[in-house]
């Protein structure tokens, strides 16, 4: 493929953990191709977006922690007690409550650099706003499932699958509806910032998203679940490289011949350490050799190793995968498509987030177990051995990871960018 026409372009991206590395998988993408990349983002990313040959400029208005520690997190969400605090926490502290922040550093990034096309995060909707009254195109990332409503999907959050009948489609457009109003609590936030930049109101919060230039999903549609989407959407596969903080960290196995486990909860803070333990506790009682990486939100310190399981910060889970025989997850889109790909089938305990829609989209493949986050050893590890002794997880898993490692070696997320970034493109 030869490269078109060099191209500047802005990314605006929100720190949400394991969201980070695909998207700057797409700013290295670019700069690869020739391509000029300045990305606004957290002081917590300053390292990951510079080593992809970057410029980084930090927010100075919006949102920006300091690190992926718990107590720098905005939303906190481990602490919510109900879908309403959730909600309004998220509005407040990310979404609504911020965008007037997001948008003023976004135009005065796109003054400074006047960028070909803005790329964004899912939830710095301010960012678009921004954009759109700079009259810079923009495209949203996905770095997952596609996560609004649309016709043949399950409502998200809630680990469904998608509806098979009269009843399943009557209890999924309530449950739609009473998610668009309580995000529309944020509406009228979002609209005072809309008219004060001169711009017309929207009917639906998440407007937009759906009014980008093309909105990409960094999933093979292999793995989500076929839905009528906007002509404006493009699955464009996944980024199965690792974060660059795991990239050349030493690791060691226990010693034996056993098969391997690899645990992963999580690079973000979500209140996972009992589970871990519990994980930990309950491949003590199998013939396995566990490894556990905790990311940089936990210190691997804090645990009680046993004598068949290691506990360290990082490792590059693409070497570890190469010979393992299950993995153990919260069920991030990162680690659960890393783990297809490499064929090995999974044990999830989602902890709040998109997880438990991935649980569902592995559990319907019959690539994996789904279990509660607050299972205990004994229930992990039957569902570990399960996974290991029964062939048909490794095979549904080899066979959903063919699809994943073709749409991610596929070209496509550089063609929809550098073409949302011509001229010529087709406006929303």
């Amino acid at each position: 493929m030869s490269p078109t026409a060099p191209r500047s372009y802005l990314f605006a991206l929100i720190d949400g953990g394991g969201t980070v590395p695909p998207e700057l998988g797409a700013v290295r993408r670019l700069i690869d191709r020739g391509h000029s990349v300045e990305v606004l983002a957290e002081d917590s990313m300053i390292e990951e977006v510079t080593a992809t040959g970057a410029t980084f400029r930090p927010w100075v208005r919006a949102v920006n922690r300091p690190s992926r520690n718990a107590e720098h997190d905005p939303v906190q969400d481990w602490e919510c007690g109900s879908q309403v605090e959730l909600f309004t926490r998220t509005l407040d502290r990310l979404l609504a409550g911020p965008a007037p922040a997001y948008a003023a550093d976004l135009m005065a990034a796109v003054e400074d650099r006047r960028p070909d096309c803005v790329v964004c995060s899912m939830f710095a909707v301010g960012a678009m706003v921004g954009a759109e009254a700079a009259g810079v195109p923009y495209v949203v990332l996905m770095p997952n499932i596609y996560m609004l409503p649309a016709p043949g999907l399950p409502p998200f959050g809630l680990g469904s699958q998608p509806p098979a009948g009269l009843l399943d489609r009557v209890r999924t457009r309530m449950t739609t509806t009473r998610a668009r109003r309580m995000w529309n609590q944020g509406l009228d936030r979002l609209n005072t910032l809309r008219t004060s930049l001169g711009l017309k109101a929207v009917d639906d919060f998440w407007d937009p998203i759906r009014c980008a230039r093309k909105i990409l999903v960094l999933t093979s549609p292999a793995f989500d679940f076929a839905a009528k989407l906007p002509n404006t959407v493009h699955y464009v596969g996944a980024a199965l490289e690792d974060p660059d903080w795991a990239i050349g960290q030493p690791w060691t196995l226990p010693p034996g011949a056993d098969p391997i486990v690899l645990v992963a909860m999580s690079s973000t803070f979500q209140d996972q350490a009992s589970c871990i333990q519990r994980v930990i506790d309950g491949l003590a009682s199998l013939p396995v050799r566990g490894i556990v990486t905790t990311g940089p939100a936990l210190d691997p310190a804090t645990f009680e190793p046993r004598s068949n399981v290691v506990v360290v910060a990082s490792a590059p889970h693409s070497e570890v995968l190469e010979n393992a025989g299950a993995v153990v997850t919260h069920g991030g889109h990162g680690t659960v498509v890393r783990a297809l790909a490499a064929g090995v089938p999974l044990v999830i305990l989602p902890q709040g987030r998109d997880q438990a829609d991935n649980a569902a989209r592995i559990t319907a493949r019959n690539a994996g177990l789904a279990l509660e986050h607050v299972a205990d050893p004994a229930t992990v590890a039957a569902a570990v051995r399960d996974v290991l002794t029964n062939p048909s997880y490794r095979q549904a898993a080899e066979h959903l990871g063919r699809s994943i490692r073709d749409d991610a070696a596929s070209a496509a997320l550089v063609t929809e960018l550098e073409d949302a970034a011509s001229p010529t493109a087709t406006r929303c």
